[in-house]
């Protein structure tokens, strides 16, 4: 039966972020510069004010205390993170679902690239910061993903490659545009990646993981069809 098209739908305009909105964005942005160049201990309320342009009483307002502006912080980091990874399991095909789960890694670089610097400064010493619930969920959210990269690999979707090493080749090759930004440097001759930059990291690091784990054609011949 052809498929008849459908209307084209109208974009939605984004409703405009009210003064608090952008005052808290703005404060959020500026506690990631401050605590990804100074650490949680050095920064300073003040510092983050300046930063932002805004007077220090409004960061009290908005978030009471240095700590639960830093949380706020890691809060947005670990809720994309979450998200990105639930990518792969939203859709049962690799070709796609590794190709989501990329540009939305990619996606928290660009958007929040001190902050995911933050977070992972946070990880590398043991997250003394970090509530035990929300290293729960990363734990249990990795491990989920590691199942499905495994459904995938015993179906013969994939190559038989290891998942665990497949999934922190994605992470580190995603999370390099923020953790070594002084290489991305020296290699592109910007101070930071651009839109462009994004976009084609996102299709090169895709192209190699999809022909890197491409099934070999003798498994691609086996494929264990779906239970109804």
């Amino acid at each position: 039966m052809p498929q008849t098209a459908t209307a084209p739908t109208r974009r939605r305009q984004r409703p405009a972020l009210s003064i608090r909105d952008r005052n808290r964005q703005r404060i959020l942005i500026a506690a990631g510069e401050e605590f990804a160049d100074k650490g949680f201990a050095a920064a300073k309320t003040q510092d983050i004010a300046s930063r932002a342009d805004l007077p220090k009483s409004n960061v009290y307002y908005y978030f009471q205390s240095k700590e639960n502006l830093y949380l706020r912080l890691l809060e947005n980091v670990v809720d994309a993170v979450l998200e990105a990874s639930a990518l792969l399991r939203e859709c049962d095909d690799p070709a796609w679902a590794l190709p989501a789960h990329i540009r939305a890694r990619l996606h928290i670089a660009r958007q929040w690239p001190h902050a995911y610097k933050v977070f992972a400064s946070e990880m590398l010493h043991g997250a003394p910061h970090l509530p035990p619930e929300w290293l729960q969920r990363l734990h249990a959210e990795s491990h989920r993903s590691l199942d499905c990269l495994a459904a995938w690999i015993d179906r013969g979707l994939l190559a038989p490659v290891d998942p665990q090493h497949l999934l922190l080749s994605i992470s580190a090759a995603t999370r390099t545009y923020v953790d070594f930004d002084w290489q991305i440097a020296m290699i592109t001759g910007k101070s930071q990646p651009d839109g462009d930059d994004f976009e084609a990291a996102a299709a090169t690091i895709t192209r190699l993981v999809l022909r890197g784990t491409a099934p070999e054609p003798e498994a691609a011949s086996r494929l264990r069809p779906l239970p109804l």
